[in-house]
C-alpha cells in the first residue's frame, strides 16, 4: 500500500483552513473597534505567519546538516510571489467579511458564507489553473468527465452552503441591573 501521508498532512491543512475564518472573524470582533478592528486582526495574522513561516522553516534549515544555501533567484521569486498571492488573499478574507457585516448580514453566518465561498472557489481556481499549465497527456480532450463534473460539484455546493446557511440566533440580550 502507497504511503498516505499525504492524505493526513492535507486533512491537517483542511482542518486548520477550515478553522481559520472562524477564528479570524472572532478576532476581529474581539478587537471591539468596528472601523479598524479588522486590521488589526490582521496584524496578528502577520505576525502568526511570520512566526510560522519564517522562524519555524529557518530553524529547520538550520538544523538539517546538509543544507545548500543556494537559492535558484526562479525559486525565489516565483515564492515569494506566491505568499503575496496567499496574504493578499488573507488580507481579502478580512474585506469580505467587513463588507457583509456592513451589508446587514449577521456577522456569526458572514464567515461561513465568505469561507464557503472561497474553499469551494479556490480548488477550481487550483484546478483550471493546473491544468492549463500542465496540460493532460492527449490534450484537454483527455480531461475525464468525472474530473469536470467534480468542479461543477465543488461549485454547486459552494454556492448550496452559502445559499442555504442556517440562520443565527439572536444575540444574548443585556441584562440591566437595578
Amino acid at each position: 500500500m502507497k504511503s498516505m501521508n499525504w492524505f493526513y498532512l492535507a486533512l491537517v491543512t483542511v482542518a486548520c483552513w477550515g478553522l481559520y475564518g472562524i477564528f479570524l472573524h472572532a478576532g476581529q470582533v474581539g478587537m471591539k473597534d468596528p472601523l479598524l478592528g479588522r486590521y488589526k486582526a490582521f496584524l496578528f495574522v502577520g505576525i502568526a505567519y511570520f512566526l510560522t513561516a519564517v522562524l519555524a522553516p529557518l530553524i529547520i534549515l538550520l538544523a538539517s546538516k546538509n543544507m545548500d544555501w543556494n537559492m535558484p533567484p526562479k525559486g525565489m521569486w516565483i515564492s515569494l510571489f506566491a505568499g503575496i498571492l496567499g496574504a493578499i488573499g488573507a488580507f481579502f478574507v478580512l474585506l469580505a467579511m467587513g463588507s457583509g457585516a456592513k451589508a446587514g448580514m449577521n456577522p456569526a453566518i458572514v464567515a461561513v458564507s465568505v469561507m464557503s465561498i472561497i474553499f469551494a472557489g479556490a480548488p477550481i481556481v487550483n484546478a483550471i489553473v493546473g491544468i492549463a499549465i500542465h496540460p493532460p497527456k492527449g490534450g484537454f480532450s483527455a480531461i475525464p468527465i468525472p474530473f469536470i463534473l467534480g468542479i461543477l460539484l465543488a461549485a454547486l455546493g459552494g454556492f448550496m452552503v452559502t445559499k442555504f446557511k442556517p440562520a443565527a440566533s439572536a444575540p444574548p440580550k443585556v441584562s440591566e441591573k437595578r
